[in-house]
């Protein structure tokens, strides 16, 4: 199955337990979200950052809990991201971590795009459930 639909996201500085050295700028942030579309669902999760001194060059990785429906199914999963970015060019991956399902979304597994277009997050969410399911 793949979806697609737009959610909000709302990101507030944490504090760090790390601190970067040598002009790299390490953070940490909450990361709530609401999802719309046939992902009708909410999430919490943690996101940390790396910042280079050079322009356009950085690194993150998040978890976040989604609960809420899926085409209509309930339960909860885990999405684990991992992005780079390297002088402007991107690589961004957001898996279900495996086994993460539960409710009637146990045995999810899937992938996630993110788009940002004029300001509004967009996502693709193209996912798969056991046939007993």
């Amino acid at each position: 199955m793949k979806i697609k639909g737009e959610f909000e996201v709302k990101l507030s500085p944490m504090e760090n337990y790390a601190q970067g050295l040598d002009g790299v700028k390490l953070g940490r942030m909450s990361l709530d979200k609401v999802f719309k579309g046939e992902l009708n669902a909410e999430s919490k999760g943690e996101m940390l950052s790396a910042i280079t001194a050079i322009s356009g060059s950085a690194g993150y990785v998040a978890i976040e809990q989604v609960s809420g429906s899926l085409s209509g199914l309930k339960g909860t999963f885990v999405l684990m991201h991992y992005g780079i970015m390297d002088q402007g060019n991107q690589t961004l991956n957001l898996e279900v971590i495996p086994n993460s399902g539960a409710g009637e979304l146990k045995g999810l597994r899937g992938k996630m795009k993110i788009e940002i277009k004029e300001g509004k997050h967009f996502y693709e969410f193209e996912y798969k459930l056991p046939e007993n399911v």
